[in-house]
């Protein structure tokens, strides 16, 4: 007579439910402590729940280049605004596309947040552009119109100079030296070599510039010349209007008049030459103290390419007198800083002067991230109140408390004990979840929006169903006649399959909403992915090893009326028996 074959046990550690409890209870502890050790005891809020400002920023086209908006300039951009106000210390901030033309800036509030803001705004391209005429700017001070400057318009020359890096400083020009501002007829002259690209002016008897070998002609000579000295006589730097829109469309080509302020309050005006060298020349600037003087510089390298521009320009401008020797950073049109030459420069050099930390920081900033392919106009800012966004978050918390007590007043009143193991199931996503939360915003810069408290609220739902269809099979189980541990047991391999068929499909619709969608509905999807794959592990590791070790209690076994397992009121029938086969060896055999 053939041994009969050994059971198989449970698969899967199910004859060791203490295990699994045991690691996810070392997991747990693990997140918990590396969230307090981090310091990050609490999700970091988005915009629309702590506060902040969001800017729309349109796409503009440019003069002659009529194609100039397309995605690959749009991505482009948006990787120089995200670098430069991530630059600032902003690491919460959002920059993304939204159609063919927009981009959208989510600034949190918080430290830097509006000098963050500031900088969103200058989205134009960046360039070094030599200075040919500076003056004051004011309706107490009018420019010079065909006449000499008025006496006591002399203005300070912006407190900056540009040394090489290995420059004695002791060499550099410090202080802020007043200059008086050049004739009328200088002016002309000025403007007319800057025009020309004369690489080397020879000075006068009467030691102003003048272009070597060319007489000494009239300001109106050159139409050019004579169209930028009407708009500098016009132009009021003091009029926000008016700085605005000087030099904002032209060509790096063209030389224009600008304005600038060195000191809060007052303003200069300039004509500049054409642009000589473009800020994506630029590899990396940087605020910094100079070690030798104590005083905040700011520190940049060229590209290979643009080190022989600048070289070209800082030895042409270093031969020259001021204000000529000078050199404007203009960015959007603005000059945020005119420093002046004393020597050639080459791929390091230095910007001095009357530099705070924050300027310095600002324009290093400027220097390493403000070249941009495109410009852009300010469309729309948003700002959102720390106020309102604490009633958001509130309002958000209140439904999901409600949804919480829904699905506990259903599992209580429908399963009675079970919701025991189901409420310490939620409880333990819920720590899962949060303390996940947590650690990701310093990780990858996650934070928790609206929508993301939404697919919070959908995930309780998502877990609760899938202990629904684990219980719902032990019951049917148990309606056909078995005890309650086989029931657990051979429950669990059908209701296993239907919970990973439903949270694949959970996840796989999160994770393509993930990918085709930008902004805050992101953050629904990540919320909702990340708990569907929390689900998983939970009713794996938690929920089947604590049914198993119920289930061997007196209060489960028994079958009590609020056990939830009764075979009474779940309609369970006796067990089918089959009845015995009369074996062919007992039969008579015939005569």
């Amino acid at each position: 007579m053939a041994a009969p074959k050994k059971g198989r046990g449970p698969s899967g550690g199910q004859g060791r439910p203490g295990r699994a409890l045991v690691l996810i209870l070392i997991a747990m502890v693990a997140l918990t402590g590396g969230m307090f050790l981090s310091g990050h005891t609490a999700p970091r809020l988005g915009i629309d729940l702590a506060g902040g400002t969001s800017i729309t920023l349109k796409a503009e086209n440019q003069p002659g280049k009529p194609n100039a908006i397309n995605p690959t300039n749009m991505d482009t951009a948006v990787g120089i605004i995200e670098r430069r106000v991530n630059g600032l210390g902003v690491s919460e901030a959002e920059v993304q596309t939204q159609g063919s033309d927009n981009i959208i800036v989510n600034i949190p509030k918080g430290t830097n947040s509006e000098q963050a803001r500031e900088q969103v705004g200058t989205t134009a391209q960046l360039y070094f552009r030599p200075v040919l005429t500076v003056a004051a700017s004011g309706p107490e001070q009018p420019a010079p119109s065909g006449s000499p400057t008025p006496s006591g318009s002399a203005t300070p020359k912006p407190g900056a100079s540009a040394t090489p890096d290995d420059k004695d400083q002791g060499e550099e020009a410090t202080g802020e030296e007043a200059t008086p501002s050049p004739s009328a007829t200088t002016q002309g002259r000025a403007v007319s070599e800057g025009l020309k690209k004369a690489p080397t002016p020879t000075p006068t008897d009467s030691g102003e510039p003048k272009p070597s070998g060319s007489p000494e002609a009239s300001p109106s000579a050159d139409p050019a010349t004579a169209k930028l000295q009407e708009e500098f006589a016009k132009l009021n730097c003091a009029d926000p209007e008016q700085r605005a829109s000087a030099g904002k469309d032209a060509l790096p080509t063209d030389s224009i008049v600008a304005c600038g302020s060195n000191v809060p309050g007052s303003y200069e005006k300039y004509i500049l030459g054409p642009a000589e060298v473009s800020g994506g020349d630029v590899d990396d600037a940087q605020g910094a103290i100079d070690q030798q003087t104590g005083e905040w510089i700011v520190s940049m390298e060229f590209s290979s390419a643009g080190a022989k521009k600048f070289q070209t320009i800082t030895s042409r401008l270093s031969q020259q007198q001021p204000p000529m020797n000078q050199f404007a950073i203009v960015l959007d049109g603005e000059v945020v800083s005119a420093p002046s030459v004393r020597t050639a420069l080459s791929k390091n050099a230095q910007i001095s002067g009357s530099f705070t930390q924050q300027s310095a920081e600002d324009l290093g900033n400027i220097l390493s991230y403000g070249a941009l392919p495109l410009t852009f106009e300010e469309v729309s800012v948003t700002t959102v109140t720390a106020a309102l966004g604490s009633e958001q978050l509130k309002g958000g918390l209140i439904a999901g408390a409600i949804g919480l007590a829904l699905v506990v007043i259903y599992l209580v009143a429908y399963y009675r004990g079970l919701a025991f193991i189901a409420l310490l199931s939620l409880l333990v996503s819920g720590i899962l979840t949060y303390t996940i939360m947590s650690l990701l915003g310093p990780a990858i810069g996650f934070a928790l929006n609206l929508p993301a408290v939404c697919g919070a609220i959908v995930a309780i739902g998502i877990t609760a169903d899938s202990f629904i269809v684990y219980f719902e099979r032990v019951r049917d189980e148990i309606r056909e006649g078995r005890t309650l541990r086989p029931a657990i047991e051979r429950a669990w391999p059908r209701a296993r399959r239907t919970i990973l068929v439903s949270d694949f499909v959970s996840f796989l619709a999160a994770a393509v909403l993930f990918l085709v969608t930008v902004g805050k509905v992101q953050g629904f999807a990540f919320t909702l992915g990340l708990t569907t794959l929390l689900d998983v592990v939970v009713v794996f590791f938690f929920t089947k090893p604590l049914m198993t070790l119920m289930g061997r209690t007196k209060f489960f076994s028994q079958g009590g009326s609020w056990s939830g397992l009764d075979p009474k009121r779940l309609g369970a029938q006796p067990p089918l028996r089959r009845s015995r086969r009369v074996s062919a060896s007992t039969e008579p055999k015939e005569a």
